[in-house]
């Protein structure tokens, strides 16, 4: 969990936030995406096209499906963040239960736009709450960690497996529409949330030694310290420098403001980077 100085208040409003985001999703694949066999991306959009070959609604599957993968991100990419991301899935699986499939436009491309941006205002909200849609966002995270490909290259991978499934499976024109929906999500995303997947964070502080170790216990990634002093008052400082995912930016958020509230904090776009990104606990 976060650190011990996290009040209920925080999760409480972070458990409301992901359950409108589940809301909002639910709403984006049973009223445009669902009836229009426009797919989503990800293991929502698995789901949907193993919904028209067995006989599963498009939410039990997604529930079975992020079973395994949060299983997978429990042990390899973080348990606050696997849980919360595991949340939003049960909570999406719940709402595509109750809220009835319903058309509400036969038009093919406005059902995938406005699909798309309403899938991904609720895939955002969860990821600036530092949750996700579950999936193969996790699948994505843990083959990047194994490798020297940056996580986009999976998530393009991945995602361009369900538009070619979708084209064999049903029509060229339902994968060309599945295209726009994932590049209108992905626009959101970038507009809400953050269009770079990796950030560095320059943290400078006070208390070094505390703020490291918080970090280390939520996020595993290593740091990198460096001596620094006030401009001001001439005091002795530290700067951690930190990379991390998207993925990642809510919870040290809460960290840094946990154990050093007058920290000062510089997070920048991160282009790339070499060598060793994950800290083996």
């Amino acid at each position: 969990m976060i650190t011990t100085h996290t009040t209920l208040s925080q999760e409480l409003k972070k458990v409301g936030v992901i359950i409108i985001g589940a809301l909002i999703m639910a709403v984006g694949l049973n009223m445009f995406l669902i009836p229009a066999n426009v797919f989503s991306s990800g293991a929502t959009g698995i789901a949907q096209i193993l919904s028209t070959l067995l006989p599963l609604s498009t939410g039990m599957l997604l529930f079975i499906l992020n079973i395994p993968i949060a299983v997978l991100g429990w042990i390899r990419v973080g348990k606050l963040f696997t849980f919360y991301s595991f949340l939003h899935v049960a909570l999406t699986t719940f709402f595509l239960e109750i809220i009835p499939i319903t058309e509400l436009s036969s038009d093919i491309l406005l059902n995938g736009v406005f699909g798309g941006v309403i899938t991904a205002i609720g895939a955002a909200i969860a990821l600036k709450w530092g949750a996700s849609a579950g999936g193969l966002d996790i699948v994505a995270l843990v083959l990047a960690q194994s490798s020297d490909r940056p996580v986009g290259t999976y998530f393009f991978m991945l995602n361009g497996v369900i538009v070619i499934a979708a084209g064999l499976l049903f029509n060229w024109e339902s994968a060309l529409y599945t295209l726009v929906t994932l590049y209108v999500g992905s626009r959101v995303i970038d507009a809400i949330h953050t269009r770079h997947v990796k950030l560095t964070a320059f943290i400078v502080t006070k208390k070094p030694d505390l703020l490291r170790d918080a970090i280390h216990q939520n996020i595993t990634r290593g740091i990198t310290r460096l001596p620094a002093k006030g401009g001001f008052d001439a005091s002795e400082k530290e700067v951690l420098m930190i990379v991390i995912t998207r993925y990642e930016l809510y919870a040290l958020q809460q960290v840094i403001q946990d154990v050093d509230e007058q920290a000062f904090t510089n997070i920048v776009n991160t282009a790339g980077i070499y060598g060793i990104f994950r800290k083996d606990k």
